[in-house]
């Protein structure tokens, strides 16, 4: 049985969930979408076309599915979607896609958004993700599953953020992060790999040893980049890390490469 205080102010026309609790003075809007079990703990605002999945709470003062901070946005009728069993903390903002992006901005399962983090238009977030307290994404971003984004890091419009990636706090993100990559600094740089995310989530010996042989061949063998993943993909034809690795950097980018300080990126 769903639980609404009586301060909420819910649109006749919202789709409500069972067992869904709202708190006081929370806004649901008319195209909204709660699934079963969300928790709005108070003072939240949904709105736009917005879904939410099951299990999914939000916390005092979060803005959900309000219009994009886009100059180009004409009203169109984009959507918002956010997965299930996220906790998605206070001051979070997350706004719905545009007409340049797919008119969608779609948030995975399992994330974490800690206090003031903010989802732009048209970004696509995997699964299990975390945002510490003020990362922000620009419109346009790709986050892989498993990444983490340091505390008040900034991701610049159209960066992809690969799987297990790990953004250090107060970076400023400006091209893409390989996959199982670690990058840290005002104007980011690559500063190794997630070892420490790679073993917590279960990647054996083997793997972990291939990578990093793949990582030093990659950014600090000779030859241009081409030629350096011709050599990997050879040498690691087994290790579906490393492949995942060469397929992200051979994937089309608007932004090319987060590279380490004294990289190879020829």
């Amino acid at each position: 049985m769903s639980s609404i205080h009586e301060t909420a102010v819910i649109d006749p026309a919202a789709k409500i969930g069972a067992n869904v609790s709202i708190g006081p003075y929370c806004v649901i809007g008319p195209d909204v979408s709660l699934g079963d079990d969300v928790v709005l703990k108070a003072h939240v605002v949904v709105d736009g076309l917005t879904e939410i999945g099951d299990g999914t709470q939000i916390f005092p003062f979060a803005s959900i599915g309000s219009q994009p901070q886009d100059l180009k946005f004409g009203g169109e009728k984009s959507r918002l979607i956010i997965g299930r069993n996220n906790v998605i903390r206070e001051h979070v903002t997350m706004n719905p896609g545009t007409a340049g992006g797919g008119m969608e901005t779609r948030v995975g399962d399992n994330g974490l958004f800690m206090i003031g983090t903010h989802v732009a238009h048209d970004c696509r977030v995997g699964n299990h993700v975390i945002m510490a307290n003020n990362a922000t994404l620009a419109g346009h971003v790709t986050v892989g599953d498993f990444a983490v984004i340091g505390g008040l890091a900034a991701v610049h419009q159209f960066v992809r953020i690969g799987e297990h990636a790990m953004i250090g706090g107060l970076s400023g993100v400006e091209h893409d992060v390989i996959p199982f990559g670690s990058v840290m600094g005002e104007r980011a740089s690559l500063s190794g790999l997630n070892i420490v995310g790679l073993k917590r989530r279960g990647f054996d010996r083997e793997t972990i040893h291939g990578i990093r042989a793949a990582y030093r061949e990659l950014f600090g063998g000779d030859g241009t980049m081409e030629e350096r993943l011709g050599t990997v993909v050879a040498d690691f034809a087994a290790n579906a890390v490393v492949q995942q690795v060469v397929a992200f950097i051979r994937a089309e980018s608007r932004r090319g490469l987060v590279i380490p300080k004294s990289g190879n990126d020829g």
